[in-house]
């Protein structure tokens, strides 16, 4: 689309993720002018997962299904989107200014639903075997492991997920997990232990990742014992998968210093999702909250939309 220089958005929507695009349509359907730059696809992390199975009225639905439906839903409503990706924000003056790539945007209202991004390991080799073996998305890279053995690191519920969905490509999965069980919900750890493709590494940390153009093998360290091995690709494999899903850490970095944030540089706002900032909102995996799922960021950005709305009549 094209963006009219100077022009003054009534709510400027950062991110397209289920927070973002449950923004952007409440914002349309309320008459703002709103503006989503997205620097990505819409949908976020949720258009990463093959599944969701826990959204109220959609059980079962794939992740870039219900992304596309929320993002024409929004389309609909009159919400304009744009592909960006912002670097700078001032949130200094009563209009704001946020500044991408491209270009800059200017808006009555801002709304941070910049989500998470996967959390590395932090051992040896990982960076450099990134996209050569190691992953952090089972629904991009799956298909690449077509036969293969393959390790996911983590035991929460995305790791679990994960690790189901691999057992379609895969021949072998092995769940490495720091504790000596599941921090799945119980429904998903039992489907995973009645897996037969699925094993399990107990009390496992990853200590490196050794291979030049692809992955050869990962060295584990036994946290109750100490005990170091190393587990090589098979013959005649040749090579095999990592799966990262440690968990998320926000993209929060350029509102450093300009928002009020918690020790992991979570956004805090109120339960109207206001930040420390006036005309500023934050919604979704971005900040501040005890539970992160696709039914809570939808419900954070149609607060944060009604929220503005409020903010803009007075």
């Amino acid at each position: 689309m094209n963006i009219i220089v100077n022009e003054i958005h009534d709510v400027l929507i950062i991110g397209a993720g289920p927070a973002g695009l449950s923004a952007a349509i409440y914002a349309a359907r309320a008459g703002l002018n709103a503006l989503v730059i997205e620097k990505l696809m819409p949908g976020g992390q949720a258009a990463l997962t093959d599944v969701i199975a826990n959204y109220p009225g959609a059980e079962n639905i794939s992740g870039p299904e219900l992304a596309m439906k929320m993002y024409e839903q929004a389309i609909g409503f009159g919400a304009k989107f744009v592909t960006d990706d912002v670097s700078e924000v001032d949130f200094s003056g009563a209009i704001k200014l946020v500044k991408g790539e491209k270009t800059e945007y200017h808006g009555r209202t801002v709304i941070i639903a910049a989500g998470g991004r996967p959390k590395e390991i932090g051992c040896a080799g990982e960076k450099e075997l990134a996209g050569r073996g190691v992953s952090y998305c089972a629904t991009c890279d799956a298909a690449f492991f077509r036969g293969l053995e393959v390790f996911v690191i983590g035991g929460g519920d995305s790791a679990v997920e994960e690790a189901l969905y691999l057992t379609k490509f895969a021949r072998k999965v092995t769940i490495a997990h720091r504790r000596d069980e599941l921090r799945a919900a119980k429904s998903l750890a039992e489907k995973a232990r009645s897996n037969e493709k699925i094993n399990f590494l107990w009390d496992t940390a990853v200590e490196e990742i050794k291979g030049d153009k692809t992955v050869k093998s990962i060295v584990f360290k036994n946290l109750k014992t100490n005990e170091i091995t190393e587990r090589f690709a098979e013959e005649p494999d040749k090579t095999f998968g990592i799966f990262v899903f440690v968990g998320y850490e926000p993209v929060s970095g350029i509102y450093r210093g300009k928002l009020r944030m918690d020790e992991n540089e979570y956004i805090i706002t109120d339960e109207d999702m206001r930040t420390s900032v006036e005309g500023v909102y934050a919604a979704g995996d971005i900040r501040a909250k005890s539970l992160r799922q696709v039914v809570t960021a939808a419900s954070d950005g149609a607060t944060a939309a009604v929220q503005a709305g409020k903010y803009l009549d007075k």
